[in-house]
């Protein structure tokens, strides 16, 4: 049986061509609706290669959930980014809008709730690297070091592939909470262009964006595509009253209000840049991304070899909490000097920025063809990711007030992460007597994985470094590596007509913690042309990254400075805490698939995924600055643990204390996918196609680790909880438990129009300013609509208007503390009119934007 994998014009008439619909598990069976170019009333189904190793399998024929967006349908999102085509388009797919220090560089994204690390990121059906710029600081993504997905153009993308079901039997670590895979252009002539701009209603981000892609045939049996992908990002500003300078309303501290200034700050403080909107850490980063993809094959006859490969360049930069004009200063002989990165005077302060430098790149290569009955898939792939950082426009207090002197930009060091992955990869079809032929696969696969931290220069290093971002000491550095060997056995068969059945066993050993045995089971039944019911069961696991078992940090504040110990670390063991081990997962669904009436398809997929062991970040432990009531949290075992991890802190905040990630709790996440889509051919009067999708998703701390008793400053043996408030919530509410998208696409002649609506639930997390009292803030149920308009100008000329968010929709703000007299924030931040940045939406409000898209 051969696989179809070209896209017909019906099917993407049926995937919303340029609305925000998607072939969803199954609603995209035939359906008679006329495609308005071709005059075809037949629209047949998509060939999947996700979630299956059987052959010639459509998502309408799929026993596990699984949604294909089309090139065309990615194409009518107005962002240039894939993260927010996802989510726009899926609703158990969440991006995240925010990322505290240089988690703000790499944004991630979620699918049904879980840890971004839960889903598995192909590209081609091959695995994806994780990025090396692992999401150390608290909330919803904290740990995220997953395959980044702005790394890959839209352009280059034939269709994704979104199977939403654990599949780590098939696939391997990683695949809880399900797998993304991203098929490349495969065409052998033409290509396309495309550029758009557009920018925030009133936050910043002007955005500019551009695209080429060309294919060609090579020799008579092979082609080559090739994308180029350029986009510069500008930052964006949401809120900057700082409680340093000013009060809620923007008026200027004196010496009599709380916080209190001093007459120098009152006559140096209007100086500062932007005032009084001075601190501009809430808003996107800065950056410029160039992007480069190709996918290649030529067949030789009988065999047929191929390659692939991405490389990315990417410079961003990103504000950081403003240091007020007195910040960095030098006292001789009673004389006080103050220091600007800028050479201003009188000083004015200075916003930090920390700025990465980030390379990276993946190539795969491999054979494939048939013998003696046998499909064999021979490949290797190579992926590294490398973010080289710095901290710019900042000082080095301790130097200056040491020596009079320090650089104004600091290099921090580099991360960087490796994998290379081997497979070999078979599939039999054998007679049975049964109503189809099985289908056996089987394989074996290799990887090794190196994760590496490069020590900063000098003057980052030097007692508490740079402001806003330490250096990396060589007490941090380090290279850490691992090997795993994989083997997999599956077998697909249709004992009757209309029932599948799909069972999978897979083994791994890896270098570093054991061997683990998982499997799956899959089945399906049509009772009828109108009504299937299909339901899977398996067992997962996911490996601990590198990232997570060795990343160590400090991550500081004006007024605080916590350190990330590595979790294999001695410091750790310090602590009580042991090394990471991997998480173990059970999934379990069970859907249905209903066409009630021509053109109208239902599917309604229920699920729950237990997982136990999950790694997770722990609430902060102070050493110094915590709660004294009504428990003291202050342990000088912290302080100890900070030492002897080599990590030196600024000895003008007043909080200090340790993260650190940990194997600390048991979950269950339990929701319902439902997907309703429609397609309505008015005749002369055009075409629609009506979609509505929903995601209910709740997810539930069941059991919590004990955590090692410590003795506090007093002497009282306490056993701090692993996960406070605020952790808790991180997993339990910050992500809302509903989403619901509808959609519209009316086409007429040369005219087309796109009108999407979301609904998300409420969310909520639990902030304290001293790990005490935790004050709950929520976001609201909100609806976000998106509109587009475009106009055929000629068969290869399309012009498009659009606004994500037209109704300009913005997070609410972070609350004081009640009844606090010095403008204490919740989460003991700087930034009065800080937004909640765990908004499912995001912080800046409305985009609007205009593209052209050119074929030939």
């Amino acid at each position: 049986m051969r696989i179809v994998t070209s896209i017909s014009r019906g099917a993407l008439i049926m995937a919303l061509a340029s609305a925000g619909h998607m072939t969803a598990s199954a609603q995209t069976a035939s359906v008679t609706v006329t495609d308005p170019q071709t005059g075809s009333s037949e629209i047949p189904d998509d060939i999947i290669v996700t979630g299956t190793r059987a052959t010639g399998i459509t998502a309408a024929e799929s026993a596990a959930p699984i949604k294909v967006l089309d090139a065309e349908l990615m194409s009518h999102v107005g962002q240039p980014n894939l993260n927010q085509v996802l989510t726009q388009l899926v609703p158990s797919f969440t991006a995240q809008a925010f990322g505290g220090d240089t988690a703000n560089l790499t944004l991630s994204a979620r699918l049904r709730g879980l840890s971004p690390n839960h889903t598995l990121v192909l590209i081609n059906g091959k695995r994806r690297h994780g990025t090396s710029n692992l999401a150390v600081l608290g909330g919803p993504y904290q740990g995220a070091a997953t395959a980044d997905l702005d790394l890959i153009s839209p352009a280059s993308i034939k269709r994704i592939e979104v199977l939403e079901d654990g599949a780590a039997a098939q696939y391997g670590s990683d695949a809880i909470a399900g797998v993304i895979n991203v098929i490349l252009k495969d065409d052998k002539e033409g290509g396309d262009a495309s550029l758009t701009a557009g920018e925030n209603y009133d936050t910043g981000g002007r955005t500019y964006g551009g695209s080429l892609h060309l294919a060609t045939k090579v020799g008579e049996n092979g082609f080559i595509n090739v994308t180029g992908f350029y986009r510069y990002h500008d930052f964006t500003q949401v809120g900057g009253l700082d409680r340093r300078v000013t009060d809620i309303n923007g008026k200027l501290l004196t010496s009599a209000t709380t916080p209190s200034i001093t007459p120098l700050q009152q006559s140096l403080y209007p100086g500062m840049s932007d005032f009084p909107y001075v601190n501009k850490i809430s808003g996107d980063a800065q950056s410029r991304l160039i992007n480069l993809q190709y996918n290649s094959a030529y067949d030789f006859g009988g065999i047929e070899a191929y390659s692939f490969g991405t490389y990315s360049r990417r410079v961003a930069s990103a504000y950081e909490n403003v240091r007020v004009p007195t910040r960095v200063s030098r006292t001789v002989a009673g004389v006080t000097t103050y220091f600007d990165p800028e050479g201003d005077s009188p000083v004015n302060g200075f916003s930090p920025r920390e700025k990465i430098r980030e390379e990276d790149m993946a190539f795969t290569g491999g054979v494939r063809g048939d013998v003696s009955g046998f499909h064999y898939d021979l490949s290797s792939t190579f992926g590294q990711d490398k973010n080289e950082i710095y901290t710019v426009n900042s000082a080095n207090a301790s130097l200056y007030a040491d020596t009079g002197f320090t650089p104004t930009t600091f290099y921090n060091g580099f991360f960087k992460s490796s994998e290379l992955t081997v497979n070999a990869d078979f599939t039999h079809e054998i007679e049975a007597g049964m109503a189809a032929p099985i289908n056996l696969a089987f394989g074996g696969e290799y990887r090794k994985n190196v994760y590496e931290i490069g020590a900063g220069d000098a003057a980052s290093t030097y007692k508490e470094g740079g402001q806003s971002y330490p250096g990396f000491r060589s007490s941090d550095a380090g290279v850490n590596g691992r090997n795993s060997q994989a083997g997999y056995v599956d077998v697909a068969l249709m004992p009757v007509e209309g029932w599948k059945v799909d069972v999978a066993g897979r083994y791994e050993h890896y270098s570093d913690f054991g061997s683990k045995f998982i499997y799956k089971g899959t089945t399906r039944y049509d009772f009828s042309d109108a009504f299937a019911l299909r339901g899977t069961f398996s067992t997962g696991f996911r490996a601990p990254t590198l990232a997570e078992s060795f990343y160590s940090a400090t991550n500081v504040s004006p007024t605080s400075a916590f350190v990330q110990l590595p979790a294999n670390s001695a410091a750790a063991k310090l602590l009580g805490f042991a090394n990471l081990k991997p998480e173990k997962s059970t999934n379990y669904s069970l859907g249905t698939v209903i066409r009630p009436v021509p053109r109208l398809t239902i599917t309604i997929d229920a699920y729950q995924v237990k997982i136990e062991d999950r790694i997770l970040g722990t609430g902060s432990l102070f050493g110094g600055g915590g709660a004294t009531s009504p428990i003291n949290v202050n342990f000088p075992v912290v302080t100890a643990a900070i030492r002897a991890n080599g990590n030196v802190l600024d000895p003008t905040v007043t909080q200090t204390g340790i993260n650190i990630f940990t194997n600390g709790a048991d979950t269950r996440t339990r929701g319902i996918d439902v997907v309703a889509s429609y397609a309505s051919d008015f005749g002369e009067y055009g075409n629609a196609t009506w979609t509505l999708s929903g995601n209910y998703n709740q997810t539930k701390i069941t059991k919590v680790m004990s955590a090692p008793p410590l003795v506090n400053v007093l002497g009282q043996t306490i056993t701090v909880p692993l996960f406070d408030q605020g952790a808790r919530a991180n997993i339990e509410t910050a992500s809302p438990r509903v989403k619901v998208i509808g959609s519209t696409f009316y086409s007429i002649e040369k005219f087309s129009m796109t009108l999407r609506g979301t609904v998300y639930g409420k969310s909520s997390a639990r902030y304290s300013p001293d790990g005490g009292t935790f004050y709950k803030q929520t976001i609201g149920t909100a609806f976000i609509g998106d509109v587009e308009l475009n106009f055929k100008a000629t068969n290869d000329l399309e012009l498009s208007i659009g606004a994500n968010n037209v109704f300009n929709k913005k997070s609410p703000t972070l609350g004081l503390v009640p009844g606090t007299t010095n403008a204490t924030l919740v989460g003991g931040g700087n930034q009065l009119d800080a937004p909640l940045t765990f908004s499912p939406y995001g912080i800046n409000g409305g985009y609007y934007y205009a593209r052209m898209n050119v074929s030939f």
